[in-house]
């Protein structure tokens, strides 16, 4: 039987927390796209971070983007000139990248930050009231049997 894994997807969302504990056991193919590494993190009951490892990266190289409810996350280096000297071996991974989330209904991007190699994106869940669950209140009163009661008796009464 064939499975598939929710897990890419489950690390792309945010707000999603109940869908994906009920199709948890459901699986899909992986993208294989590691880079740049990032976490996803709740904050508070309506709140989330996004931190994405950009190291070597400027507020110039990145930009953020929302639209509907996709969250997207660009960085490209501007041209290099390092004149530095030869690279011998190049480990740093200065690569342009993409990265794409989707963000569940009713969740705006607060902000963003960039320190220490470090882009956080903060996350608020804000439900409108409209689609808040609220209580209501049952109507009664003591009268209404009472007046049930007294038809009856004045039926068999005038029967």
């Amino acid at each position: 039987m064939r499975t598939f894994d929710l897990t890419p997807l489950h690390r792309s969302t945010v707000g999603f927390d109940r869908l994906f504990s009920l199709l948890d056991q459901v699986n899909t193919v992986d993208t294989g796209t590691t880079y740049p590494p990032y976490n996803i993190e709740r904050t508070g009951e309506n709140s989330y971070r996004i931190t994405v490892a950009v190291a070597g990266f400027t507020e110039e190289d990145l930009s953020i983007e929302v639209k509907e409810n996709g969250l997207s996350i660009r960085g490209e280096h501007k041209a290099e000139a390092d004149g530095s000297g030869e690279v011998l071996y190049r480990g740093i991974a200065a690569r342009a990248f993409e990265r794409r989330f989707q963000l569940a209904d009713h969740v705006e991007v607060r902000g963003a930050s960039l320190a220490n190699g470090l882009l956080h994106v903060e996350l608020v869940r804000e439900i409108p009231e409209a689609k808040k669950p609220r209580v209501i209140p049952i109507a009664g009163s003591a009268k209404g049997p009472q007046a049930i009661e007294a038809k009856a008796s004045e039926s068999k009464a005038a029967a």
